[in-house]
């Protein structure tokens, strides 16, 4: 009976009287203002490491038919399986680079991280074999799936406790903003000179400026506090390393929060499954339509396909609908970010994840460019809503000394696992079926409207009956004082926290 009423306790409910006036909503301009120099830099650092991430990894998306070409004539399909090998490794740099991170710091792991990731796009450009290739992107792989972690620590740790939120959302979407890149550069920059390896020219580049940029910057302060605490704390270790100290603390975490990290998981494969069912990762119509040999299953821009095969739209319309999603998505994970400041991290998932599912008929019901374009900026402002909370929900459940690799294994778990999308839909789609122009082809659009819906419902179950640390501090887990109201649910972590009170 005491574990039911406690979940329903920890069920997320709209802020009371007392806690509206003490957080009251913010302009974001406002809070920006208050900013000093110092908190931008770190944020600054953190958020373009995530941009170029993205970049040099739809650098390959968006090349597709040029590294066909350059590889004889290898199909799409094959060419995929580097996208692949760079998902399924993924996992594996989000560990390495997360205890590196945490260990020793922000400031060289990352550093280091980028600096491969740069030598990789460059090695990228020089391959001259289809084997040489899926190695080569293997490898980074690792280094991409480091970069979350790491970037998430650098730039919202030192963050003011109400500035988080914003924040937030604007971190999660240098991911589409390095996708925009990629696409803008391949139609201007390697379509004027003709090579492929132009793309990746300019990422190593941009790799290794930022590489520089995170090198000159100090560590972060709020890290140095947290580790010359620990050593404080650890002084009666009885002559263990530096290293041994953090390993034991590290298993000790393990076993005191491991449910936080299956609960992590399992709620970042819902949020994956969400954007690639919303970007229309699939197999749409390729077969029957003839497009294989430009569209990717794994490329995150088939919806112009979609628009173009399924609704009747040109080229261009399919395009502009494009640039409309993401200018949706961009805004949404902004103003989702920004809300979860007064709202709650939780409270603000769900809102939003309503939000998607109300507009599932708008996106695949329309036929005119309009009707089209209001349901892709809906569409995408509810997806990337919710998104925008993501970084900083993490970093707060997060146990305490396990910031990076908390977030940047959970988040590439959920990824790898997610990965399974393409085969459902793919699957899902020869079962339902629609004759366009006389072709009896796939009906992917009930089959997207299926899978969206579905993972929202779910995904509002998982936050309904998650934790929220609103207000903890990142590194060791105790409310901050700049929060007045911190909502805390566990009350574990409460007693625990009143008894460690001087």
């Amino acid at each position: 009976m005491s574990f039911i009423q406690n979940t329903f306790r920890g069920l997320p409910r709209l802020p009371n009287k007392q806690e509206r006036a003490a957080n009251r909503p913010r302009p974001p301009w406002q809070i920006c203002r208050e900013l000093s120099a110092r908190h931008y830099m770190y944020f600054c650092v953190g958020f373009l490491a995530w941009v170029i991430d993205a970049f040099d990894f739809f650098a390959v998306s968006v090349t597709l038919t040029r590294l066909s070409v350059q590889f004889d004539g290898r199909s799409i399909t094959d060419l995929t399986e580097s996208i692949t090998l760079t998902l399924l490794f993924r996992s594996v740099g989000a560990l390495g680079f997360g205890l590196l991170t945490d260990r020793f710091g922000r400031r060289w792991p990352l550093t280091a991280n980028l600096v491969c990731i740069a030598l990789l796009a460059l090695g990228t450009a020089f391959v001259q074999t289809f084997q040489a290739f899926l190695a080569v992107r293997a490898f980074f792989g690792i280094m991409m799936g480091g970069i979350y972690g790491m970037a998430t620590a650098t730039a919202l740790e030192n963050m003011p406790s109400e500035a988080r939120g914003l924040f937030s959302g604007i971190l999660q979407q240098g991911y589409a903003i390095g996708y925009l890149i990629a696409a803008s550069l391949n139609l201007s920059l390697v379509a004027k000179t003709d090579d492929w390896r132009s793309i990746f020219y300019f990422g190593a580049c941009l790799s290794f400026l930022i590489a520089i940029l995170r090198a000159l910057c100090p560590e972060s302060p709020v890290f140095l506090e947290a580790r010359k605490q620990a050593q404080i704390n650890a002084g009666d270790s009885s002559g263990r390393s530096a290293g041994k100290v953090y390993l034991d603390s590290l298993t000790a975490a393990v076993k005191q929060y491991w449910g936080r990290f299956v609960f992590a998981i399992l709620l970042m494969t819902g949020f994956n499954f969400l954007s690639h069912g919303s970007q229309g990762r699939q197999l749409l119509y390729c077969k029957s339509t003839q497009v294989s040999s430009v569209f990717s299953p794994l490329k995150p821009d088939l919806y112009p396909t979609y628009a173009q095969i399924t609704k009747g739209m040109s080229k261009h319309q399919a395009s502009l609908l494009t640039i409309i999603g993401n200018c949706g998505a961009i805004t949404g994970g902004i103003l989702g970010g920004w809300s979860s400041q007064f709202l709650g991290r939780r409270l603000a998932i769900i809102a939003m994840c309503i939000w998607t599912g109300a507009f599932i008929p708008l996106w695949i019901l329309p036929t005119s460019f309009s009707g089209l374009a209001l349901g892709a900026f809906f569409l995408q402002f509810g997806v990337q809503g919710a998104w925008g909370v993501v970084p900083i929900y993490l970093s707060e459940i997060a146990p305490p000394a396990c910031l990076a690799i908390f977030t940047g294994l959970t988040y590439q778990l959920g990824n790898m696992i997610s990965a399974a999308s393409t085969q459902i839909e793919a699957r899902a789609g020869e079962l339902h079926r629609v004759v366009i122009n006389g072709t009896e082809v796939e009906d992917y659009t009930v089959v997207q409207a299926a899978l969206i819906g579905t993972v929202a419902g779910y995904i509002i179950i998982m936050t309904c009956f998650g934790k929220e640390y609103r207000g903890v501090d990142l590194v060791t887990g105790a409310p901050t004082s700049e929060d007045t109201t911190p909502t805390v649910t566990d009350e574990e972590t409460l007693a625990k926290i009143e008894k460690e009170k001087p």
